[in-house]
C-alpha cells in the first residue's frame, strides 16, 4: 500500500511539471515583474533602433549618389548659361541702341527746326550760332534793337513745338556798341506718353 501511495504521489508530481529554474521571491514581486518586462521591451527597442541606424547608413550611399548627380547637373546648366552670356550682352546693347534710336526718331528733324527758327527771325536780327539738342537748344544772335529781340522771342513762344523760351544772356557788342548780342535757350515740347 505504501508503494501504491508513493506511486500515486509520483504521478501527481509528474502532472504538475518540473521547473528547474529557481523561483525566488524577487521574480514573483511587482518590481521583479516590471523589471523583467522592461528588460524584454528594451531589447526590442534596441533591435528596432539598430534597424533604423542600418537603414540610415545604407540610404546615405543613395543620397550621396543623388547629390553627385545634382552637382553634375548644376555644372552643366552653369556652363550653358555662361555660354549665352555673350549673346545676352549683345542683345542688351542692341536694346539700348534701339531705345536711343526710337527717342531720336521721335524728335522732329533738325533741318525743320532750323527752317522754323530762321523763318521767325525779324529783319533786324541775325543768327551767329545755333546749337540744337534733344532736351534743349541754344541760339546766339545779334540784333540792332531791343524791339527785334522782343519780336523774335514772341515769335518763338507762339510756336507749339517749343515748351519754354528763355532769354539767358544780353550784352552790347564788343566791336560795335549799337548791336545787342543775346542768347536764347529753347526747350522742345515733348510728346505726352499715354
Amino acid at each position: 500500500m505504501y508503494l501504491l501511495l508513493r506511486l500515486a504521489d509520483m504521478t501527481a508530481k509528474k502532472e504538475k511539471g518540473i521547473n528547474l529554474l529557481p523561483q525566488n521571491e524577487f521574480e514573483a514581486s511587482i518590481l521583479g515583474r516590471v523589471l523583467r518586462w522592461a528588460l524584454s521591451t528594451f531589447r526590442y527597442i534596441v533591435i528596432v533602433t539598430e534597424m533604423v541606424v542600418m537603414g540610415a547608413f545604407l540610404s546615405r550611399f543613395w543620397l550621396d549618389a543623388q547629390n553627385s548627380d545634382l552637382n553634375e547637373s548644376i555644372k552643366q546648366k552653369v556652363g550653358i548659361i555662361s555660354g549665352y552670356q555673350d549673346i545676352e550682352k549683345e542683345f542688351n546693347l542692341a536694346q539700348k541702341r534701339l531705345k536711343i534710336f526710337s527717342e531720336i526718331s521721335k524728335q522732329p528733324p533738325k533741318s525743320e527746326a532750323v527752317k522754323t527758327i530762321s523763318s521767325l527771325l525779324p529783319s533786324d536780327v541775325s543768327l551767329t550760332s545755333m546749337s540744337l539738342g534733344i532736351d534743349s537748344s541754344q541760339i546766339n544772335a545779334v540784333s540792332a534793337s531791343e524791339q527785334g529781340i522782343a519780336q523774335f522771342i514772341t515769335n518763338l513762344e507762339a510756336q507749339k513745338q517749343f515748351r519754354k523760351v528763355e532769354l539767358s544772356q544780353l550784352a552790347s557788342g564788343k566791336e560795335n556798341q549799337s548791336y545787342i548780342i543775346f542768347t536764347i535757350k529753347l526747350e522742345p515740347e515733348t510728346e505726352k506718353k499715354e
